[in-house]
C-alpha cells in the first residue's frame, strides 16, 4: 500500500489513497494527533479503526442496511462505501501550502448499491498546525442525487477524564436509547460505549482540550455540516468527534439530506487545528 506524505515545518500528514483515501497519521510538532489500530489496518477485510475515514454517501447505519429510492430497495453498509474503495491521486502540490488531491468516481460496484454517477474530489492541505479538507461532490447523473457526507476522525488520548469539551449544542441524542439529554460539557466515561449525536448546533466550531496530552483541538466545519457525533469505547485510547452533513438514516428520512441536481457540484470544507501547549 503506497503512502503519500504532505509535510511542512510544523506538521506531517500521511494518506493511503487505496484504503479509502484515508489520513492515517497527522503529526504536529512531532506529536501524533490521531489514533490508528495498526492490526486492523493491516487486514483489508476489516474496517479501519483510526485515522480519518471518509463517510459517503451515508453517515451511520440504516435500518437493516437498506434504503428505498424510486420504489427500489438498495443495500448500503454503515457509513457507505467511500472508506472501503481505492481513491486516485490526481494532484500533489508542494509549495507554500502543501496539498494532495484524491478522487473517487462511481463504478459498477458503487452503482449496484447507489445508482448514481458521481465524482468526489478531496484536497488535503496543511498550513502550519491546521489541516484543511476541501471537498467537491459532483453529480454526473441525469437524476437528482441524494447523499450525506462526513468524517470519522479518531483522536489519540491517554486519559479521557482529562478531556474538556466545548460543543456548540445544549443537547444530544443517545444512539443506543434514542433519548435526548441535556449536555453540560461532560460525558460519563464509565459507560462501555458512548454514541451520541448533537443535532442542534449553534456555531460552526467545536474544541476539545486534552489536559493530559496538553493538546487543544479545534474542529471547524461549514454549513454543509448539521450534526456532530461523539463516539468512544471504554478501555480504548481514542475518542471520535465526527462532522456529519446529516444524521443517520437521512437517505430514508430526508433529514438534512443534500440533493444535488444533475451535473451540479457541491463544495464543503472541514478544518482541524492542533495546538500543543
Amino acid at each position: 500500500m503506497s503512502k503519500h506524505y504532505i509535510q511542512t515545518n510544523e506538521s506531517r500528514l500521511e494518506v493511503v489513497p487505496e484504503r479509502g483515501g484515508i489520513i492515517t497519521s497527522w503529526r504536529v510538532q512531532n506529536q501524533e494527533v490521531l489514533y490508528l489500530d495498526e492490526e486492523r489496518f493491516a487486514n483489508p477485510q476489516l474496517s479501519v479503526r483510526g485515522g480519518i475515514p471518509i463517510l459517503f454517501p451515508i453517515c451511520g447505519n440504516l435500518p437493516d442496511n437498506t434504503y428505498t429510492l424510486n420504489g427500489k430497495q438498495y443495500t448500503l453498509k454503515q457509513h457507505g462505501f467511500a472508506r472501503d474503495l481505492p481513491w486516485e491521486v490526481t494532484n500533489q502540490v508542494t509549495q507554500d501550502k502543501d496539498s494532495l488531491t484524491i478522487t473517487l468516481s462511481s463504478n459498477e460496484q458503487t452503482r449496484a448499491v447507489y445508482p448514481f454517477d458521481f465524482q468526489l474530489a478531496f484536497t488535503y492541505q496543511i498550513d502550519g498546525n491546521t489541516l484543511e479538507i476541501k471537498q467537491q461532490y459532483t453529480n454526473l447523473s441525469t437524476e437528482p442525487m441524494p447523499f450525506s457526507t462526513g468524517f470519522h476522525p479518531y483522536f489519540l488520548t491517554v486519559d479521557k477524564t482529562q478531556l474538556k469539551f466545548e460543543i456548540p449544542s445544549q443537547e444530544y441524542q443517545d444512539q443506543m436509547t434514542k433519548e435526548t439529554h441535556s449536555f453540560n460539557g461532560d460525558f460519563d466515561f464509565n459507560r462501555d460505549e458512548i454514541d451520541v449525536a448533537f443535532k442542534q448546533l449553534s456555531s460552526q466550531s467545536a474544541t476539545v482540550t486534552d489536559h493530559a496530552r496538553k493538546l487543544k483541538l479545534t474542529l471547524e466545519y461549514d454549513d454543509t455540516y448539521s450534526t456532530l457525533v461523539f463516539w468512544t469505547v471504554k478501555g480504548k485510547d481514542y475518542y471520535c468527534l465526527e462532522p456529519w452533513s446529516a444524521p443517520r438514516n437521512a437517505i430514508n428520512t430526508g433529514e438534512h439530506l443534500t440533493v444535488l441536481k444533475p451535473q451540479a457540484s457541491h463544495t464543503a470544507t472541514v478544518r482541524l487545528t492542533a495546538n500543543f501547549f
